[in-house]
């Protein structure tokens, strides 16, 4: 694109907005984003838009609300302000396990934000590892949609573990735990689960051999931890020599690093595409960063390159 790349942020994670900055070798926009004293979102953009090719990195994070309320401001201050094309650059995409009815009178929330973002001024989506990749066709703009598999799967590559088996937790984790063990070699084995409620999970089978194996458990996000921590006493149980987790999104709501930390698991990998929960930690969890592979996106989004050029 001809105009100048500029690139602002939100509250929701400067240290992973400061990283792709950094690779892209280019400052931070100056804007004021913050509340006004009745809570309301305050935003103002403090250097000239006008014709300019501008991303706006903020992931929805905790607070998942207020996060995304500053993102959407933000766009239309942009959009206000005569940018020549907005890309809003979201990590992490909340409400994407909201993306169908699962009963009646029930909302269809990533269809929501969808409509929000692009009502607010958005021209373009740069995403990462979205919950249902059925979500993009929400949008009537393009989404960009990246995928961390390679970046876990390259470090567990570096581990040198021999006999490894790639565990998908659910049928709808398939195709991604089918390119980490492409890229890491290895068996593959699926569990099958139930719910008998929200954020919980119970296994039912599981094929695929693990006895003897060192097993990875491959997600898109760990949110509660059950369902990662059953899914390790049950592949222990089947004789697996240890456990480790490799997921992009790092929820850990609740008590889910208590969970991790009480578990039999060895240790789990996510990516900083959310900042870990303040005010806990577990030395089993281990931070890998995207901020290569997002600014690298960003750059060829503004260059007019191809994105799907990084995954092959």
């Amino acid at each position: 694109m001809d105009g100048r790349l500029q690139v602002f942020a939100g509250n929701s994670s400067p240290a992973l907005a400061n990283r792709i900055v950094s690779e892209l070798e280019a400052p931070l926009g100056r804007a004021i984003v913050g509340s006004w004293k009745d809570g309301e979102t305050r935003v103002k953009l403090e250097e000239n838009v006008r014709g300019s090719d501008v991303f706006v990195i903020q992931t929805m994070s905790r607070p998942v609300n207020q996060n995304l309320m500053e993102l959407l401001v933000i766009l239309d201050a942009l959009r206000r302000a005569s940018a020549a094309r907005i890309t809003a650059v979201i990590p992490y995409y909340a409400y994407a396990r909201q993306e169908k009815k699962t009963s009646g009178r029930e909302p269809i929330s990533a269809k929501l934000v969808a409509n929000l973002l692009v009502t607010a001024g958005a021209d373009r989506i740069l995403t990462m590892d979205l919950h249902s990749p059925a979500i993009e066709g929400f949008f009537d703009i393009q989404v960009d949609h990246l995928r961390a598999t390679p970046i876990l799967a390259a470090h567990f590559r570096r581990l040198g573990l021999d006999d490894l088996v790639v565990v998908s937790p659910d049928s709808g984790s398939v195709a991604r735990a089918e390119e980490f063990r492409r890229r890491t070699g290895g068996s593959l084995a699926i569990i099958s689960k139930q719910r008998p409620g929200p954020e919980r999970a119970e296994v039912l089978e599981m094929v695929g051999d693990v006895e003897g194996r060192h097993a990875v458990i491959v997600d898109d996000m760990i949110s509660s931890g059950w369902t990662l921590v059953k899914a390790a006493e049950a592949l222990l149980a089947r004789g697996a020599r240890s456990v480790r987790a490799a997921a992009v999104h790092g929820v850990f709501a609740g008590e889910a690093m208590r969970l991790i930390q009480e578990s039999p698991i060895e240790k789990v990998f996510v990516t900083d595409t959310l900042p870990l929960p303040e005010g806990v930690s577990s030395d089993k969890v281990e931070v890998l960063t995207v901020a290569p592979l997002i600014a690298e996106a960003i750059m060829r989004i503004h260059k007019d390159l191809s994105i799907s050029a990084l995954f092959t």
